[in-house]
């Protein structure tokens, strides 16, 4: 199941609280993403954080996962997690002979 994960700041958390956890997070994120549970990760454009894709069996496997993030469990961030499906609307677009096809 592909999981997109939205970072959540708490609230009144400070770049100063962060940085001691920078290091450790980014290795932590590596190493998910070696292991294929992060697919792929982005900086956000309209705000500080990130988006994180991941590829696992579900919403609470990606909120068990996301929380050993050394942020997480310093209560400087949590995440939204949010679970994706193929966009089959595709077919809407078919005339109906083509609908039926694989």
């Amino acid at each position: 199941m592909r999981i997109l994960c939205l970072d959540v700041p708490a609230a009144g958390a400070t770049l100063e609280q962060y940085a001691p956890h920078l290091t450790a997070e980014a290795l932590h994120a590596w190493g998910l993403y070696k292991a294929g549970f992060i697919r792929d990760i982005y900086f956000r454009q309209d705000r500080t954080g990130v988006a994180i894709f991941l590829e696992c069996d579900s919403v609470d496997e990606a909120m068990e996962t996301m929380a050993e993030f050394p942020l997480a469990k310093a209560n400087l961030l949590s995440f939204e997690c949010i679970p994706l499906g193929s966009f089959v609307n595709w077919e809407n677009l078919f005339s109906a002979e083509f609908k039926d096809q694989k």
